[in-house]
């Protein structure tokens, strides 16, 4: 990835906030469960994350009780 490209979007949207509500479940309860910062998940929950690890997506997933399809879908 060149420099330029590094700062547009990566056409990835993370409906994090959708689950969360759908759940009734907070970002806090969340990250407790997870074991992932607040501030970490709220990045990814904006949208604003360059990269996850598998631990953390199947950490989320779990926790959600979702796939990754259903976290994480394309934006474009």
């Amino acid at each position: 990835m060149t420099p330029a490209e590094e700062d547009e979007a990566s056409g990835i949207h993370c409906r994090l906030d959708e689950l969360l509500a759908e759940r009734g479940m907070t970002l806090t309860r969340l990250s407790e469960l997870v074991g992932v910062s607040i501030v970490n998940l709220s990045v990814l929950k904006n949208d604003r994350a360059r990269a996850i690890r598998y631990s953390t997506l199947s950490a989320i997933c779990r926790a959600l009780d979702c796939e990754v399809g259903d976290l994480l879908v394309r934006a474009d």
